[in-house]
């Protein structure tokens, strides 16, 4: 299988953070996105979004929103609970990063990184969202090893592939005890190096 996507994006590396630690073999085909490369026809034909990343099964079908694809990924495997209820509270956490989450925690730090701006300069109604959901985060981990469970899944891998990188987004992860804990455990489960601070 190939995956298409810019290791620089959160939901790029979530994709590439699960198919690495289920040791599954593909190809990473990277993408430009500041370049216009998600807008070619060659790529608007695997998804007509024009994002990325993109699963591109053996067989040729393609499969969109990094979310997606982890559940596809982890199906059938320790990443995916095999309980209705975990499944089900797996998917709350999903749905939450995608509207409550990554708004506003990937959009300031791609305003800092990608367009080099200062932090001062961020929309102030994207930080106060930002920080509201690292505060829930923090507080939803206050009691627990990982989001759903006792090991990890497909819900720690969405959320962590931003989260560990919100500092760069102008957010202070060390003021937040125990979602920094999480993210140290979940970067040892992944096998990933913290993220330069």
């Amino acid at each position: 299988m190939r995956i298409l996507g810019d290791l620089a994006s959160g939901n790029c590396l979530k994709v590439k953070y699960t198919a690495d630690r289920l040791g599954l073999s593909y190809d990473w085909a990277a993408v430009d996105i500041l370049k216009g490369e998600s807008r070619t026809p060659e790529f608007l034909a695997l998804n007509p979004m024009g994002q990325v990343p993109v699963l591109v099964l053996d067989d040729g079908r393609a499969i969109s929103q990094s979310n997606a694809i982890l559940q596809y990924l982890s199906e059938g495997t320790d990443l995916a609970p095999g309980d209705a209820f975990d499944r089900a509270k797996v998917a709350e956490w999903l749905f939450w990063e995608q509207y409550s989450h990554e708004p506003y925690i990937a959009v300031c730090r791609f305003h800092m990184v990608y367009r080099r701006q200062p932090k001062e300069t961020r929309e102030s109604w994207r930080v106060e969202r930002g920080e509201a959901a690292l505060d829930a985060m923090d507080r939803a981990l206050a009691d627990r090893t990982f989001l759903v469970g006792a090991s990890l899944t497909i819900a720690d891998i969405a959320l962590v592939a931003y989260t560990r990188m919100a500092g760069q987004g102008g957010f202070d992860l060390a003021a937040r005890p125990a979602l920094s804990s999480w993210i140290a455990r979940c970067e040892a489960e992944l096998n990933l190096d913290p993220v330069p601070a």
